[in-house]
């Protein structure tokens, strides 16, 4: 996880160098010249006339202010843990990183049933409303199914 924050302080410097450089672009790019100016006109215009264009200017600096605020965390949580992931042990082996991850029905049809009625939710949303409210049933069908699978029949414990 010190890698993951060390990488999003990286993208910071870089989202903050970027808008830099695309502000500064823009202003450049955006100037009227004159024709037949010296360097010495090129700069006076530059300065002079450069607008800046604040779409991308925000953008890159809302890129730049996301990627501190992910390091931020990530360093919060470290030193909350108060121990370290395999991840950042240098002696570390694959097996110290596989926990338990929970337990999954291979052979259940809960899920299906419930992505048919998320399905027909959504179409309804680009559709209909009328499809939207066939859809919801399903929906509360397959979420009720899925939660209580381990309550009845042949799999009931």
């Amino acid at each position: 996880m010190k890698v993951n924050a060390n990488l999003f302080l990286l993208l910071f410097f870089f989202f903050l160098a970027a808008d830099a450089a695309y502000i500064i672009w823009h202003m450049i790019d955006s100037a009227t010249i004159p024709a037949g100016t010296d360097i010495g006109g090129f700069i006076s215009a530059v300065t002079g006339t450069g607008k800046v264009e604040w779409v991308g200017s925000v953008g890159i600096g809302l890129g730049a202010i996301l990627s501190f605020f992910l390091q931020f965390y990530l360093r919060l949580a470290i030193k909350a843990q108060g121990g370290e992931l395999p991840e950042d042990r240098s002696d570390a082996t694959i097996d110290d990183g596989d926990a338990e991850q929970g337990h999954f029905s291979p052979w259940s049809w809960w899920p299906l049933v419930l992505t048919f009625g998320l399905g027909l939710m959504f179409l309804g949303l680009a559709v209909g409303v009328w499809i939207a409210i066939i859809g919801a049933p399903i929906v509360l069908i397959g979420v009720v199914g899925w939660q209580f699978e381990y309550v009845r029949g042949n799999f009931a414990r």
